[in-house]
C-alpha cells in the first residue's frame, strides 16, 4: 500500500514526515513501480543533510470497476492517521509533495485539509480533477485554504502536458486570498519531465525542511 523510508536505529525524538504523491503512471497493485522517485527524494534528504527524517509513498490503485484511481483526501487522511498512529511522526513538520497527477494530489488534499501541513511542494502539477489540464470549479475555496500554509510550486516552462499556467494560476490565487508564503519556480527549459530536476535541487529540500506548522494554528 505504501513505501516507507526510515533512518536506520531507534529514534530519540518525533521525526518529520515527507509523503509523495506518485503520477498517473504509478496507478496500480505493483508498489515496485513507484519507488524511483521517493528513492530519489530519500538520497536528497541525505545529500543535502536534511535528516532524519521519515519519507512515505503510497501507491494509488485501481478502482473496483478496473478504472485509474486518483488521490482523493478522504483515502489520504485515513492513511495520515495510520501513519500518525504506527510511526514516530513530529506533527510539526508534516510535508506534503507529489508530481503530475501526484501534484494534483497535494494541491487538493491540502486545499481540503490545510491544517495538517506544515508547508506543500507540488511539482508540475493540475489544479483540476477531470484532466491535466482541467481546472477545479472550487478555485477560489482551495485559494483561501491554502493561504494558510507555505507552499513552493515546481513547474517546467515548456510542459505541454500539464501546462505551467496551472500552478502559476494557483499561486497568483492564494496571493490574491492574503497567502504570503506562495511561490513558483519555472525552469525554462524543462517540460513535464521537470520533476527530475526539482528532486535533485537543493532549493526543494532547504526551502521544504526549512517549514515548521504554528502550533497554534487551527
Amino acid at each position: 500500500e505504501y513505501l516507507v523510508y526510515v533512518p536506520p536505529g531507534e529514534p530519540n525524538a518525533k521525526l518529520p514526515l515527507l509523503v509523495f504523491l506518485h503520477g498517473a503512471g504509478g496507478v496500480g497493485l505493483d508498489i515496485q513501480q513507484i519507488k524511483a522517485r521517493p528513492a530519489d527524494i530519500w538520497q536528497g534528504v541525505n545529500k543535502f543533510g536534511k535528516g532524519p527524517c521519515l519519507i512515505v509513498a503510497p501507491q494509488c490503485v485501481k478502482t473496483a470497476a478496473g478504472e485509474r484511481g486518483i488521490w482523493t483526501a478522504e483515502d489520504l487522511n485515513v492513511l495520515l492517521t495510520h501513519l500518525k498512529a504506527t510511526l514516530p511522526v513530529d506533527e510539526q513538520r508534516i510535508y506534503l509533495s507529489g508530481i503530475s497527477m501526484g501534484g494534483y494530489g497535494t494541491w487538493a488534499w491540502a486545499a481540503h485539509d490545510p491544517h495538517h501541513f506544515a508547508a506543500i511542494a507540488p511539482i508540475v502539477g493540475g489544479i483540476g480533477r477531470e484532466g491535466a489540464k482541467a481546472i477545479t470549479p472550487d478555485l477560489d475555496q482551495w485559494a483561501v485554504n491554502l493561504a494558510k500554509i507555505p507552499v513552493y510550486a515546481f513547474v517546467g516552462a515548456l510542459d505541454t502536458t500539464v501546462p505551467p499556467d496551472r500552478s502559476e494560476r494557483m499561486i497568483n490565487a492564494i496571493r490574491q486570498a492574503g497567502g504570503k508564503e506562495a511561490k513558483l519556480k519555472v525552469y525554462p527549459n524543462e517540460g513535464h519531465g521537470a520533476g527530475r530536476v526539482v528532486v535533485a535541487d537543493r532549493d526543494y529540500y532547504d526551502w521544504l525542511f526549512a517549514q515548521k506548522r504554528d502550533p497554534s494554528r487551527p
